[in-house]
């Protein structure tokens, strides 16, 4: 059976040492944040994760969920439980505004804590992961009587949340959305039409689910500026706040999917259900995005969160494994074999998926204290700066680090060779749910037209030539570190590559479109490479200042970390030139056959 332990230590030295969290300090809910308090935090989190969810996952796969005659859906065994002791331990309301009873803690903190249930059980964290991202979409653009009536409940945990876009005709093209809305007298509407793909549309854990609803209201105008968001409750709620009527929306059925089976994956039919309009007419899509850009952080937390544990359990069993011997003579000769971590070809699947968390971990947290400067800082500049590199890094994100999330679930599954085809060793599970991250809140090839069509244009390219800056601010502050020399010249050379690609965009693609397209998600690709070896640089400036000061008993530590980022910057960041060479080439070869040809 699998297991996992989460990387708390790892969590700590970049919060502390790379980030300096200290620095945020005058933010609310950072400046209730001591570190004993994130410290216990990370450790009750951890505990959770690893002893509730963790033991579910495997067990919750094979069960699956089930959708009875009468419309209702039942989770896995043991759901119901962890459910409760989530919700009764805070989780859901870490970060919420404690106005409506969180705990106002700072966003990075959810992230993290997102990363280890998303390890220990990705199909169980969505249940509360949407309904955060729900509290927020309704925290920032609902009227003060939706908030006063669904947010506590939501908060607390006896109600959650979902997102529901996509129609059975139209998933990215929402401007495509056929679910009408008709006014009622009362200032209510009924919502009619059906929607697909509704994650914990319709389950047993909560005693009521507030949809929220993107559908059409009469007489809107057509495309995506006539969509408007309303927040549609699976059971009525009366003045008093107790639930009242069950409203007309039912889950018609639930898919079955390649994997995240503990999660209910539904068919929303809703006919004429009574609902209420969040933010303006027709400006729906404005208020939604606020719950699509968290699940998008969200989901590339799920790419890291599945490498992470694959890696954790591949580790496991290449120290345990014995297979041939190693070639440079035994390592241990009393046994019939060497255990295959010795082997070379190992070694280098193991670091490559290790140099990735690592990296990838960074990046997250970098992003998400940018995500709380953007929300919570009273600096307006700081603000705008924050919220630059949120619109630049989150396609990035999502797209990097679910693509190579799902690739390094695949190696780590190699590793256990035919034992890792077998459903008992739990490699396959990871591997099945780490495929939808690549899918699911707009797929990856979407997230990379977005980085190259909107994000870096967007104010005359001011996020990308911020981050460009910085990056070279930090390769000049430490050009004569002769410890970080080895680290900063592909790291330099890489950076070289992403500004030279960035510069063929702005000459070809204007003229010829299709020259964005071709090169995009290679574009992606580049931008996330350059963005990690940035966050290994970091790490490796803190991990040579902490051993020249003694590490404090973190030797160890610190000497891997200077080894794996060394291991980054030889044999993962030189794939900077091959995605600037197929750029460069531009879309005449893909262009070139008429349909017909494929």
């Amino acid at each position: 059976m699998p297991s996992y332990r989460a990387p708390t230590d790892d969590v700590s030295f970049l919060l502390n040492d790379v980030f300096g969290i200290e620095k945020y300090g005058n933010l609310p809910g950072f400046s209730d944040l001591s570190p004993d308090m994130l410290e216990a935090i990370l450790s009750e989190g951890a505990k959770l994760c690893e002893e509730v969810l963790a033991p579910l996952n495997l067990s919750g796969d094979k069960e699956g969920c089930t959708r009875h005659a009468d419309g209702r859906v039942t989770t896995p065994k043991g759901f119901k439980e962890a459910y409760d002791a989530y919700t009764g331990g805070g989780w859901v309301g870490l970060s919420a505004d404690p106005e409506y009873g969180g705990q106002g803690l700072p966003y990075t903190v959810g992230a993290i804590m997102n990363e280890f249930a998303s390890s220990a059980n990705m199909a169980f964290s969505m249940y509360p992961g949407l309904t955060m991202g729900a509290i927020a979409a309704l925290h920032t653009h609902a009227s003060d009587e939706i908030k006063r009536t669904y947010l506590p409940k939501m908060i607390e945990g006896p109600w959650s949340g979902t997102m529901n876009l996509t129609e059975p005709h139209c998933g990215t093209d929402l401007g495509l959305i056929k679910t009408k809305a008709v006014p009622q007298s009362d200032g209510s509407y009924k919502i009619s039409g059906t929607k697909i793909f509704i994650s914990a549309g319709e389950q047993d854990l909560t005693e009521n689910i507030i949809h929220l609803v993107l559908a059409r209201i009469e007489g809107a105008p057509e495309g995506v500026k006539g969509i408007s968001l309303f927040v549609v409750p699976k059971f009525m709620v009366n003045a008093d706040g107790s639930l009242g009527a069950r409203n007309a929306v039912a889950c018609g059925s639930i898919e079955h999917k390649m994997g995240i089976h503990g999660n209910a994956t539904c068919v929303m039919n809703y006919d004429g259900a009574t609902g209420w309009l969040v933010g303006a007419e027709n400006k729906g899509l404005n208020a939604m995005f606020v719950m699509m850009n968290e699940a998008r952080l969200g989901v590339a937390i799920q790419g890291l969160a599945q490498s992470e544990v694959a890696y954790q359990n591949a580790v496991a069993y290449a120290k345990d494994r014995i297979q041939g011997r190693s070639l440079t003579g035994a390592k241990e000769p009393a046994k019939a074999a060497d255990p295959i971590i010795v082997h070379p070809d190992v070694r280098r699947t193991l670091l490559t998926i290790r140099a990735f968390n690592e990296a990838a971990r960074a990046l997250v947290l970098w992003t998400a204290l940018k995500s709380d400067v953007a929300h919570r800082s009273d600096d307006e500049k700081a603000r705008k700066e924050a919220d630059d590199h949120l619109g630049l890094m989150t396609p990035v994100l999502k797209g990097v680090l679910t693509d190579l999330g799902f690739d390094n679930a695949v190696k780590a599954q190699q590793m256990f060779g035919g034992h890792g085809y077998v459903e008992e060793w739990g490699m396959s599970q990871f591997v099945r749910d780490a495929r939808i991250a690549m899918i699911y809140e707009g797929a990856n090839g979407i997230q990379a037209m977005d980085l190259v069509g909107r994000k870096l244009p967007r104010d005359g390219g001011r996020a990308v030539m911020t981050f460009f800056n910085e990056v070279q601010g930090f390769i000049k502050a430490n050009e004569g570190n002769e410890a970080l020399k080895p680290l900063l010249a592909p790291l330099a050379k890489s950076l070289g590559h992403l500004q030279q690609a960035t510069m063929w965009f702005m000459q070809n693609a204007m003229a010829k479109p299709d020259n964005a397209g071709a090169g995009a998600t290679d574009y992606m690709h580049l931008f996330g490479l350059v963005a990690m070896g940035y966050m290994w640089a970091m790490q490796a400036k803190v991990a040579t200042e902490k051993l020249a000061a003694g590490a404090n008993g973190s030797t160890e530590r610190m000497n891997t970390k200077l080894v794996t980022a060394r291991f980054f910057m030889e044999r993962m960041l030189p794939e900077t030139g091959a995605h600037l060479a197929r750029i460069s080439t531009g879309s005449d070869a893909i262009m070139a056959l008429p349909a017909e040809a494929f």
